[in-house]
């Protein structure tokens, strides 16, 4: 069926085809090229595997930029030297009046340790917002004035923990000494 379907397209067209001889050593040109086709595929076969690695990389570094550029990791060591000054003060601030805290915790004193410590926490979640807002405000004054407010809180918070445990630490000491 297909052979009399390609044979009635011939006789169809009979007119229309062209029936020149082709040139001479056309043949043999087709042929030569033929046999040049395979080894230029083996040339470029490495090519696909190289230019979608290369498409990846590219796409994992602008995404690593992107990541890198707009975390929420900018706080106020990013805005100026004297904010990063600030900000070193108040964390190691901080971290000595917890370790003080955490060396006079006490059985009695736990609760209010632990109550600190989620105080702390809110305060820590806050703060992260306040990193957040200040990426997005382009360090407006009132985020940073936020942010350092967040800071003095906890130093407060910590430092009046800090006096009721040693308070309680102190009471509990005089109240042993009137016993004996």
């Amino acid at each position: 069926m297909k052979e009399d379907y390609i044979t009635g397209l011939f006789e169809q067209h009979k007119g229309s085809l062209d029936i020149h001889e082709a040139p001479q050593g056309h043949q043999a040109r087709f042929m030569s090229r033929l046999q040049e086709t395979p080894v230029s595929r083996k040339r470029t076969a490495w090519w696909k595997p190289l230019s979608i690695a290369a498409s990846v990389l590219l796409i994992l570094t602008l995404g690593m930029f992107q990541w890198n550029g707009s975390s929420a990791d900018q706080d106020l060591a990013s805005i100026s030297p004297e904010m990063a000054q600030t900000q070193s003060f108040f964390t190691t601030a901080i971290n000595d009046e917890l370790s003080k805290l955490k060396s006079l915790e006490s059985q009695d004193t736990q609760k209010m340790v632990e109550d600190a410590l989620q105080q702390l926490s809110i305060l820590e979640t806050e703060y992260q917002s306040l990193k957040e807002d200040l990426i997005i405000s382009g360090n407006d004054k009132r985020v940073i004035a936020a942010m350092v407010s967040n800071l003095q809180n906890r130093i407060t918070l910590l430092e009046h923990v800090l006096s009721k445990v040693e308070e309680i630490n102190n009471l509990k000491a005089t109240q042993n000494e009137l016993i004996l």
